[in-house]
């Protein structure tokens, strides 16, 4: 059998959040790297490869034939979870896409108001309106973890439904659970609050988030 291939620091950081022995969806799966390295690294038994694009569809199944994942991966031409059943997965992942776009997805797909549910997002950007929208409707945080890969820095989390909605303030939005005392964690912390105050120059009011950060962070 052909050796595994190796994952990517940013893959690699939405791996490491997928509880093992469960089934997983990947959404806007391009190609089929993901569900095909958690399967064939034992751990995960099956995976649902997603994307809303024929063509990056198929790169995807020649990956899965590649590696000879074909009884543990299936491919689905689909926007967002709109063909995928509650009854079929566990663990959900959601990486490549600009943060508006994970919110649509996940407002469109009522089955993941379920205690037993996890969500694996990975905003390319805007992931202030993700954790927003998580903690509006009753999910929270598990895990908050940053890489960097290819010289970009990538920030990636997992929630659960709780049902519990926990007051939250704007800048928690942005930081979610980072800790500067990790070094990629802090570097994400930096590259915030270098695009908010870019952004205060149009609108003062993020040149106070920023400061927010700096004096809470201690920065």
């Amino acid at each position: 059998m052909r050796p595994l291939f190796t994952l990517n620091n940013r893959l690699s950081l939405c791996a490491q959040m997928v509880r093992k022995g469960v089934r997983i969806a990947d959404i806007g799966t391009d190609h089929a790297y993901l569900p095909v390295w958690l399967v064939r690294a034992g751990f995960v038994p099956f995976a649902l490869a997603c994307d809303i694009k024929a063509e990056p569809l198929k790169a995807g199944e020649l990956t899965i034939k590649k590696y000879h994942a074909e009884d543990m991966v299936q491919t689905r031409l689909c926007d967002g979870l709109d063909d995928v059943r509650a009854d079929e997965v566990d663990d959900i992942i959601i990486a490549g896409m600009g943060g508006e776009t994970i919110v649509h997805i996940l407002s469109s797909t009522s089955w993941l108001k379920d205690t037993e549910k996890r969500l694996i997002l990975q905003p390319m950007s805007k992931h202030e309106l993700v954790i927003d929208y998580l903690y509006q409707n009753g999910f929270e945080l598990k895990e908050h973890h940053c890489t960097v890969s290819e010289g970009k820095i990538y920030t990636a989390f997992s929630a659960q439904f709780t049902g519990n909605k926990k007051d939250f303030d704007e800048l928690f939005t942005y930081t979610g659970l980072l800790n500067k005392d990790n070094e990629d964690h802090l570097r994400f912390l930096h590259s915030i609050i270098n695009h908010l105050e870019k952004k205060s120059k149009a609108n003062p009011h993020f040149g106070e988030i920023a400061k927010e950060i700096r004096e809470r962070f201690s920065l």
